[in-house]
């Protein structure tokens, strides 16, 4: 979609995966953040990738790579701010890396629901998943402000702005996301 770019969360530690970068661990012979740019590229203009350590690693994917500016791995909020920062487009949408099945119209929906928005959130039955977020670019300096203060819960962001939270009901299964290696293993073996 024009006007939108796209940033991939792939600055975590991977804590509950034994402290491996989860985005580089295999899925179905590939690399996990490969099938994320595989179903988002075509969503968007452009794809930044957020990523704390394997830097080169990521770069080998083509895309810019940008790490956290707020040291510490710091949430999904530093990685927004950093994919903010590098944004060349009015908007931004956010997929983390462990989400390989995201929904192919997730950028359209998000879209359609924006309106005067600041933001608009994927949600499936009464959970929000806030890290599959459309942003509009100009929010950078609050979210700036945000974190300076010491701000890291992506929710309390949310909770000072207009926030439109779009249903994905008929998708709930593409949000799943994979934190361990069981989980990985049992997505293995899905046909």
């Amino acid at each position: 979609m024009k006007g939108i770019t796209g940033i991939v969360l792939a600055g975590g530690q991977g804590r509950r995966m034994g402290g491996v970068d989860k985005g580089l661990q295999l899925l179905s012979g590939k690399p996990m953040i490969e099938h994320v740019i595989a179903r988002l590229a075509p969503q968007v203009e452009e794809i930044v990738i957020n990523a704390n350590q394997n830097l080169e690693a990521y770069a080998r994917f083509g895309r810019r790579v940008v790490p956290d500016e707020v040291g510490g791995y710091a949430g999904p909020l530093a990685g927004l701010h950093a994919g903010l920062q590098a944004a060349q487009q009015p908007l931004v949408v956010t997929a983390p890396c462990d989400s390989p099945f995201l929904p192919a119209d997730l950028v359209a929906r998000l879209a359609a629901a924006l309106g005067d928005n600041d933001l608009a959130v994927a949600r499936t039955g009464a959970q929000a998943h806030p890290v599959f977020a459309l942003v509009r670019r100009g929010l950078l300096d609050h979210l700036t402000d945000y974190l300076k203060g010491g701000g890291r819960k992506i929710d309390a962001w949310y909770a000072s702005l207009k926030v439109a939270q779009v249903p994905f009901d008929d998708e709930a299964e593409a949000f799943s996301n994979i934190n361990t290696r069981e989980e990985l293993r049992e997505h293995e073996m899905k046909p």
